[in-house]
């Protein structure tokens, strides 16, 4: 190991260098964090308490919200200490770590996405199928997939970027260990790497995102067949989740679809799907969402009673 790896631990250059921008930062930060834990731990008891809910895309909901509080915390809680932080190191191991875990969650969350408009899918276009198709033991079996899917993906990435030397700088222009910072600082030639990885990670983002689209398509061409409330029901339902898919997908293409090659703006980018994507995820799918808010209500209902008693 000593032999490539001559770094042990690398430093971040976090998201400014100016110590009072940090501290506001640090306050918004955690706030915007504190939200994305409880906000969506109230969608995943929601869901699971409620009956109202026990159909297929409340079953997917519940494991992306779940997926949305590991995935931001593989990067959030690192963030937040650091900007109280004089030097803002982290160990080789721990890099891999974060590394292996933000693209594991990442992964999954992609294929949930993709599942979740493949429900809808079914659901409009072949509703007399739809609980036949739907079943509780093609669920696990897809959810399963899901996370496989996120850990094969995730795995490939850590296995190509551990075997790269690291000698020497240790400096990372980032506020979390990422690929594309990484391959900057090895001490070889990561043009073939970059390329695999693009074709591994973004090619993923990209083939995912156009089935979407697609999906999407099919099903909006089907509605123009149903009644006006039926439409009104059905877009609402599908208009949440394409505002998820955008809000998530569009910045990982335009990160990941570069191989090898970092721009000022990347930082701000990351931000944006790693923490404002899900701390709007919650807010997206209650707003949008009569039977959730409902449920959501009884929820708190039960809640009060229990505390009373």
């Amino acid at each position: 190991m000593a032999d490539i790896h001559n770094v042990t631990e690398f430093i971040f250059l976090g998201l400014s260098s100016n110590q009072k921008v940090e501290r506001v930062c640090f306050v918004i930060f955690l706030l915007l964090y504190t939200a994305i834990v409880l906000g969506n731990l109230l969608i995943v008891l929601t869901v699971a308490t409620s009956r109202s809910l026990g159909s297929p895309m409340y079953f997917f909901l519940c494991h992306l919200s779940f997926v949305e509080i590991c995935y931001s915390s593989s990067t959030a809680p690192k963030l937040i200490s650091d900007l109280l932080a004089e030097r803002k190191a982290i160990a080789l191991w721990g890099c891999m770590a974060q590394l292996f875990f933000m693209h594991f969650f990442g992964g999954t969350e992609i294929f949930l996405l993709t599942l979740m408009a493949y429900d809808r899918y079914v659901a409009i276009c072949r509703p007399l199928h739809y609980i036949s198709i739907m079943n509780r033991k093609v669920l696990a079996v897809l959810v399963g997939t899901a996370w496989l899917g996120g850990f094969v993906h995730s795995f490939a990435q850590i296995l190509l970027i551990f075997h790269l030397p690291f000698c020497g700088p240790n400096i990372i222009d980032h506020y979390f260990c990422d690929i594309l910072p990484l391959l900057k600082l090895a001490c070889a030639d990561t043009y073939l790497i970059g390329l695999v990885i693009v074709a591994n990670g973004g090619t993923l983002s990209v083939i995912s995102f156009v089935v979407l689209l697609a999906s999407y398509v099919v099903i909006l061409w089907h509605l123009r067949t149903q009644s006006a409330e039926g439409r009104r029901k059905a877009l609402s339902t599908c208009g949440s989740h394409i505002t998820v898919v955008l809000l998530f997908f569009v910045p990982c293409v335009f990160i990941y679809m570069r191989p090898s090659a970092t721009l000022p703006m990347d930082k701000l980018v990351a931000v944006f799907y790693t923490v404002i994507t899900p701390f709007l995820n919650p807010i997206i799918y209650s707003l949008r969402n009569a039977e959730v808010k409902k449920a959501m209500k009884k929820l708190w209902i039960r809640t009060l009673k229990v505390d009373e008693k």
